[in-house]
C-alpha cells in the first residue's frame, strides 16, 4: 500500500501540474496567456484575457483532476488522511508545476474539486464547510463584484466550520493545510510591478486579501501592461 500511496501522490501532482490554461492559450490562440491580464496561469484570467468558450473547459479539467485523484485514492482502499494527502498533492502541483518552472496558478478550483468529492465520499454529509464557502464566495461578489477576498474568507471559513461541526480531525486538518497552501502562494508571488508607494506590510495584505500588489484591480492591470511595455523588461 506504501508504494501505490507513493504513486498516487506523485501522480496527483504531475496531474495537478498540466498547465491546462496556459496550454489552451498557446494552443488555440497562439499566446503566452503569462504576458496578458495579471500574468496568472489560471483559468479566470484566461477568461478575461480570451473567451468563456476557451476558458470552459479548462475551468472543468482544474476542478476535475484534484477531485479524480482523491476518489482513485478512495478507490483503491486508502484512508481520509491519504486521501487528503493525495489531494494537496494536486493542489500544489497545480500552484508549483514542475512543467512551468514551479510557477503556477491559485489553485483554487483544484481545492474546491477535492473540498467536493472528500465529504462525499467518506459520507460526511450534509457538508456544512462547502455551503458556508459557497455563500461567502457568493454575498462577496455581490458586494464587491470580485472573488479574491470571498475566496480567501470562505476557505479560511472551512477548517473553522468543519472543527466546529465535529466533523473528523484529518477532514479539518485537510481543510487547514489547504488553507495555508493559498496563503503561501498568494504571499510568495512574483509581481510584475515593483510598487514603491505603499509598505511592504501592506503589499502582503493586500496579495492575502485580494491576490494583488494593490487594492484597486484595475489600477492593478494598468501597471501590469506598462511594465510589459518597457523595452528590456518581460
Amino acid at each position: 500500500m506504501a508504494i501505490e500511496f507513493g504513486l498516487l501522490i506523485v501522480g496527483a501532482y504531475l496531474l495537478g501540474s498540466a498547465p491546462a490554461a496556459y496550454l489552451a492559450a498557446k494552443w488555440f490562440r497562439g499566446i503566452d496567456i503569462r504576458q496578458y491580464g495579471t500574468g496568472q496561469v489560471g483559468a479566470g484570467n484566461l477568461w478575461r484575457m480570451t473567451s468563456w468558450r476557451l476558458a470552459l473547459p479548462v475551468i472543468i479539467f482544474d476542478l476535475v483532476k484534484g477531485a479524480v485523484m482523491v476518489w482513485a485514492a478512495q478507490l483503491v482502499g486508502m484512508s481520509i488522511v491519504q486521501q487528503v494527502t493525495v489531494g494537496l498533492a494536486a493542489i500544489i502541483g497545480h500552484n508549483w508545476p514542475v512543467f512551468l518552472r514551479f510557477n503556477g496558478g491559485r489553485g483554487v478550483l483544484t481545492t474546491l474539486g477535492v473540498v467536493l468529492i472528500l465529504p462525499w465520499l467518506n459520507n460526511v454529509v450534509p457538508p456544512w464547510p462547502i455551503i458556508v464557502w459557497g455563500a461567502i464566495v457568493t454575498i462577496s461578489y455581490i458586494i464587491t463584484h470580485h472573488t479574491p477576498l470571498g475566496v480567501v474568507t470562505g476557505i479560511a471559513a472551512l477548517p473553522l466550520v468543519s472543527w466546529g461541526i465535529g466533523e473528523p480531525l484529518p477532514l479539518t486538518l485537510g481543510y487547514l493545510a489547504m488553507f495555508l497552501v493559498l496563503v503561501i502562494r498568494r504571499l510568495v508571488t512574483q509581481p510584475p510591478v515593483r510598487v514603491t508607494s505603499i509598505s511592504k506590510k501592506q503589499i502582503l495584505l493586500n496579495r492575502l486579501l485580494f491576490d494583488r500588489d494593490i487594492r484597486d484591480r484595475e489600477a492593478w492591470r494598468h501597471l501590469v501592461s506598462e511594465q510589459r511595455k518597457k523595452p528590456g523588461e518581460g
